[in-house]
């Protein structure tokens, strides 16, 4: 049974609600929606997925019996932002995209003019290419709470928007090349190019001359005849010839005697699937308003066919041209899902993944990370707590107007995390004293760019909530920063029990361990130990290396199967894919990877986490 809708966003005038787009309002929506892009200061973009590497607040600690989604393989507080693109990009690629809501919009002052559409979807494979997607997976707490919403699934299967990325509309354009035009141009030729050419010349002239006086009332048999003899062909009902080339050279050739010779003629190229041509297909028209009219249905052709390949994707596209700033909640969570989806693969790397991601998208602000830029809100980890913390510490009044009203369906209320971002952003750049007229200059010294705050995705804690009224009055949450060069990793030793008996078992097995030091279990058989000490960490795994803790207690346990790794373990197992249930499992392969364990004394450059061991697994519970 669907729960209650949710109440509207407090600020939002009543009478304009949030468009739902299907295949049978697409068309429509389109020219809507680009008028709106172009005239917005800012796009808000939300999105319904079937799972995520963001933890839901209906997700337990532990995944229950029979779940395939470990905790550990969601991001939490022991991960940097460099794991946890790790672990977004394995989720972009399992999980699925069945609701996308675009929301541009402008500030004036106080006010707020949005426009919002949400986006029903489905990867379906229209074209029947196998694309863009197989089988996805799905997570049961996702998939409660967008049935708990009311969301119809039957809407998204049967009516959904389908779509490519650029890599796969690039891949079935090489697998089912259509005919395009050729632009004439000018080239040098050599004498062997002139000899081609004059081949080529007679060969059309020959064909030209027999369309050209051939009898329309001629017997069909006769007509057969002829055309079976000139070796031509039809293109529509307009007669046509194909001309075998060897090489882009020769389409040039072909190209510069058409222009030179025959007015009355249009050449179009059919690439192969290996991207070269093998012929050029010459169409006869009879005038020149018949040849301009077969240029716009050439023209026609190719759109519809790239508004077939593209799908929804067009408005991704049109976003991306665009070059307006988005805003979004948890940045690295969405874009990876975006670039996963219409854009391409996703790079191996969060370097490279940002570097791809710039190119396309210049401009895309984590709210995450402007609700850092304030005391009051940078321990929140949720949206709704960021939204009570800021009503309660700050007056900062904000309408937000719907100018149209959407079509009287279901499900109105769908998408509506989208206006909340939109409300949230507004505040926040009133209170950061953001510019929104250029987001790229400003001529007041008072105004901040909001070039400052783009692209930068903050490791995060965020909790993806599948029911936020209940988090309206969340306390902040208890972070503080750790650098991974003081982490380290513990497992091997049987079930470890809960964290105070770990942390006493650990206390006074090594001198190192006597010192202040914070523990959080990360699985039944698996703690991460954090220092106070910089030092301690890497003196207490070159110890373990050289083998001088021997005759200690710590000793004796390592001799009983305890493992002890530094931080690079725990990436490395990431990297990889070492995707296993149990973490200890993991970082068991991850550490045999590295058996000359030069990857414990931490080579690598220190990071930094959030960590906060309120959201560690609590064992008593289980």
């Amino acid at each position: 049974m669907a729960r209650a809708l949710s109440p509207p966003l407090p600020g939002i005038q009543r009478g304009g609600s949030i468009k739902q787009i299907t295949k049978s309002n697409f068309s429509e929506a389109l020219q809507q929606i680009a008028k709106h892009i172009q005239d917005a200061h800012f796009i808000a973009v939300s999105a319904q997925k079937t799972g995520a590497a963001f933890s839901s607040s209906s997700s337990s600690a532990v995944s229950p019996p029979g779940s395939h989604r470990p905790w550990w393989h969601r991001v939490s507080f022991v991960d940097t932002v460099e794991t946890a693109y790790l672990k977004a990009r394995v989720a972009a690629e399992r999980f699925q995209l069945l609701q996308f809501t675009v929301c541009p919009f402008q500030l004036q002052g106080s006010k707020v003019v949005a426009h919002p559409y949400n986006f029903h979807l489905f990867p379906r494979d229209e074209l029947n290419v196998g694309m863009p997607s197989y089988s996805f997976s799905c997570q049961t707490s996702f998939i409660s709470s967008m049935a708990r919403e009311g969301i119809d699934f039957n809407r998204c299967i049967y009516d959904g928007l389908s779509y490519l990325s650029r890599v796969q509309e690039s891949t079935i354009k090489h697998q089912n090349p259509v005919p395009k035009l050729h632009t004439i141009t000018s080239t040098f030729t050599s004498v062997a190019d002139k000899v081609f050419m004059e081949k080529i010349k007679v060969k059309i002239e020959q064909w030209h001359r027999a369309c050209v006086s051939s009898n329309p009332s001629e017997d069909a048999l006769v007509r057969s005849l002829r055309k079976l003899l000139q070796g031509g062909e039809v293109y529509g009902s307009r007669p046509c010839l194909n001309i075998d080339v060897c090489s882009h050279r020769q389409v040039l050739l072909v190209a510069q005697v058409l222009k030179s010779y025959f007015e009355n003629l249009v050449p179009l190229i059919t690439p192969d699937k290996d991207g070269g041509v093998k012929e050029v297909k010459v169409v006869l028209t009879s005038s020149e308003e018949d040849k301009s009219l077969l240029l716009n249905e050439i023209q026609c052709l190719e759109e519809e066919n790239e508004k077939k390949f593209r799908g929804f994707r067009e408005v991704i596209d049109m976003i991306a041209c665009s070059q307006k700033p988005i805003i979004t909640y948890n940045a690295l969570n969405d874009f990876t899902f975006i670039h996963s989806k219409f854009i391409g693969p996703l790079p191996s790397s969060l370097e490279e993944f940002m570097c791809s991601l710039r190119m396309v998208f210049p401009y895309v602000v984590d709210i995450n990370y402007l609700m850092r830029e304030l005391d009051a809100l940078r321990k929140t980890n949720s949206m709704p707590a960021a939204i009570s913390q800021l009503s309660k510490q700050f007056f900062v009044p904000v309408k937000i107007e719907i100018p149209e009203k959407a079509s009287k369906t279901t499900g109105q209320h769908h998408g509506h995390l989208a206006l909340k971002i939109t409300s949230l952003f507004a505040k926040l750049s009133l209170l950061l004293n953001i510019n929104h007229s250029d987001h790229q200059t400003s001529d007041n010294p008072g105004l901040r760019s909001i070039d400052g705050y783009a692209n930068v995705f903050p490791p995060s804690n965020t909790v993806l909530l599948d029911n936020e009224d209940r988090y309206e009055d969340e306390v902040p949450a208890n972070v503080e920063k750790v650098r991974t060069s003081n982490i380290i990793f513990i497992w091997g030793f049987g079930f470890m029990g809960s964290t105070e008996k770990t942390k006493d078992l650990l206390t006074g097995s090594h001198s190192i361990f006597s010192e202040d030091f914070d523990l959080a279990m990360a699985s039944r058989n698996c703690a991460v130990v954090a220092f106070k000490n910089p030092c301690s960490c890497h003196e207490l795994l070159r110890e373990v290396a050289s083998g001088s803790i021997a005759g200690s207690p710590l000793a004796e346990m390592i001799g009983n199967g305890l493992k002890i790794a530094g931080f690079e373990a725990y990436g490395r197992a990431l990297e990889v894919g070492l995707w296993d249930d149990e973490l200890a499992d993991s970082l068991e392969k991850s550490f045999a990877l590295n058996c000359d364990n030069r990857h414990l004394c931490g080579r690598k450059e220190s990071a930094e986490t959030s960590w906060n061991n309120q959201l560690a697994i609590n064992l008593d519970d289980l």
